[in-house]
């Protein structure tokens, strides 16, 4: 896939306070990551629906409205039972509003999955506006700087890749896809972590 055309100055920031968030919608930023600690309790729920095994997930289309907190019932339900499930509800719950806010969505799309390994191994960039990613436990999502794409080109499953930058667990990052007006061609390259250590991911998209 050719990526050409895209703009002259691509760069990435970060921060320690949520507010970074807002400053993808510069022209220019394709990254913006709240580098964030999660609360012990939040870790420990993780660790817990990894413990499990299983192959959990939920995915839902959400209506919102800036006025008024998103509701989530049964969210990620087979994990009710496991210690800190409500503080967990209530994360995503904040995260689903901020989203919300920052793009002023009407429809959200949330996917969450507890992955065994790579859900996308392969660099590629995505064919929405803005999405968001945050891992509760395990590696985070593995991305390339703007000049690590020479010519323009996606790294191959063969090529080399240096200079691999990554997500941390507790992350909360907002990616520019394809589809954000005056973006194109200039959306953020990244990929799934190698290797197969269990991962809790949480993603949401601007649908409307």
């Amino acid at each position: 896939m050719n990526l050409a055309h895209r703009p002259v100055d691509i760069f990435q920031v970060f921060g320690e306070n949520p507010q970074v968030l807002t400053e993808v919608l510069q022209d220019g930023v394709n990254l913006a990551v709240w580098r964030r600690r999660l609360p012990a309790q939040l870790e420990d729920f993780a660790a817990l629906v990894i413990s499990l095994g299983q192959p959990l997930a939920d995915q839902r289309v959400i209506e919102v409205d800036e006025q008024r907190p998103p509701i989530l019932p049964d969210l990620l339900r087979e994990a009710a039972d496991l210690q800190g499930y409500e503080s967990f509800v209530a994360d995503v719950t904040w995260l689903v509003a901020a989203y919300t806010c920052l793009v002023g969505a009407r429809r959200v799309g949330l996917r969450l999955r507890v992955l065994g390994g790579p859900m996308c191994p392969r660099f590629h960039v995505d064919n929405v506006p803005l999405r968001l990613l945050t891992t509760y436990v395990g590696p985070g999502s593995e991305w390339l700087q703007e000049q690590a794409s020479p010519q323009g080109e996606l790294p191959t499953a063969e090529s080399s890749v240096d200079n691999v930058q990554h997500l941390q667990a507790g992350d909360v990052a907002v990616l520019k896809g394809e589809k954000w007006q005056g973006n194109e061609g200039a959306g953020l390259v990244h990929r799934s972590p190698s290797g197969q250590q269990g991962r809790l991911l949480l993603s949401l998209d601007w649908l409307a």
